[in-house]
């Protein structure tokens, strides 16, 4: 006679099975999570860089960081490791040029969110315009040594608050690439504007990384260049589905105008343009800072830069990042020396202030005695103190 084998009538052991289940799979979610984050360790790392006017930033300028990282990232063949923004020299001499302070001091309040994108102040704290490849080299160049010395020593250490996090990771290279619009693409093939060595030595030793808009034909255009052609490997294109036309043109013409650009601009970009009246900003009223009032600008930035020093301009031209701005048409007149980058023929007689070394603008956070004034426009100027 054989027995009759009878399992619990209980749940107890299809919650024993179920949780042996889960476990397993967690443990499988689990692998493979470390799995990913191990061969996303393994990718090569890259790092942005964009060169421009930035007067002002707007948040187009930020999203075009945004954009080529997840491009890089849903690909899966790099890791990104870093953003770094450079403003140009104030020997630009283009019509509209906010100054260097007010540039880098904008730039620093609109990446204040991100944790990744960074504020480079060396290219304006140089005694010249600065050619876009120099601008490239010194910091792959920068970088490089920063990886090799493990972060000890180095030369212009005051100025590495632009360096990416976690560089020391792994011993592994950061490429650094150059990050623009479709328009400095196609800038290359105006006449005398850019040095036919240097347009190689950016595409074939660094990379483009491209942003276009929906409907423009950069392959087109690569193709009717050799130089871009030979080096299309290193062009990485982009397009961006969601078009923004807010240029910084734009904006000081709105603002020049008197009229809002609200929403257009962050709020502590907008408010610092209200406060230093920049951009012929015409307003008949000024408004209650946009951020709380016990967040103060510190003061070191401004005061270290304002003791400038004059130095001769070169009669130079920059290439221009801002997509929608151009040159100044004095400096597009210029007889001599139309080529971008090469030597400097300086101006007699010409003479623009420097912004001296400085560190980069630092917001903190303190708690302002604010005073009690009889006027309330008195009030709302005292909340933002620059």
């Amino acid at each position: 006679m054989i027995a009759k084998i009878s399992w619990p009538k209980n749940n107890i052991t299809s919650e024993c099975f179920r949780r042996i289940g889960y476990i397993k799979r967690r443990s499988k979610s689990n692998k493979m999570s470390a799995f990913i984050e191990e061969t996303k360790s393994l990718l090569p790392r890259i790092a942005f860089i964009a060169c421009g006017c930035f007067s002002p930033p707007t948040p187009m300028h930020l999203r075009m960081f945004e954009i080529a990282k997840d491009h890089f990232e849903m690909q899966g063949t790099h890791r990104v490791v870093g953003g770094i923004i450079s403003p140009t020299h104030d020997s630009y001499g283009k019509k509209g040029l906010a100054s260097a302070l007010d540039r880098c001091a904008m730039v620093k309040l609109a990446t204040q969110s991100s944790n990744w994108i960074r504020l480079s102040d060396w290219e304006v704290h140089q005694n010249q315009w600065m050619r876009t490849q120099a601008v490239l080299q010194h910091h792959q160049n920068y970088i490089n040594n920063h990886i090799n010395s493990g972060g000890a020593g180095g030369d212009d250490t005051h100025l590495a608050g632009w360096l990416p996090r976690g560089l020391h990771d792994s011993r592994d290279p950061v490429h650094l690439k150059l990050l623009c619009g479709a328009d400095l693409l196609e800038s290359f093939a105006v006449p005398g504007l850019w040095a036919e060595a240097d347009i190689e030595d950016i595409v074939a030793n660094h990379g483009l990384v491209v942003i276009t808009r929906a409907g423009s034909n950069p392959g087109k255009f690569i193709f009717d260049s050799d130089i871009l052609t030979k080096y299309q490997s290193n062009i990485t294109l982009i397009t961006n589905w969601v078009p923004n036309e807010v240029s910084s043109t734009l904006i000081r013409r709105l603002l020049g105008r008197g009229q809002s650009v609200k929403y257009l601009l962050d709020d502590l970009v907008l408010e610092y343009i209200k406060r230093q009246r920049l951009f012929n900003f015409k307003s008949k009223y000024i408004t209650d800072a946009v951020r709380p009032n016990h967040l103060l600008f510190n003061h070191a930035y401004t005061d270290n830069n304002k003791n400038a020093n004059s130095y001769s301009i070169g009669d130079q031209l920059e290439q221009d990042m801002d997509e929608s701005d151009t040159p100044s048409p004095q400096l597009q007149h210029t007889p001599t020396s139309r080529v971008f980058c090469c030597g400097e023929v300086p101006l007699r007689g010409s003479k623009v202030l420097r912004s001296g070394p400085g560190q980069a603008v630092q917001v903190i956070t303190m708690q302002a005695d604010e005073k009690e004034e009889s006027q309330a426009k008195k009030q709302k100027i005292s909340q933002v103190q620059l």
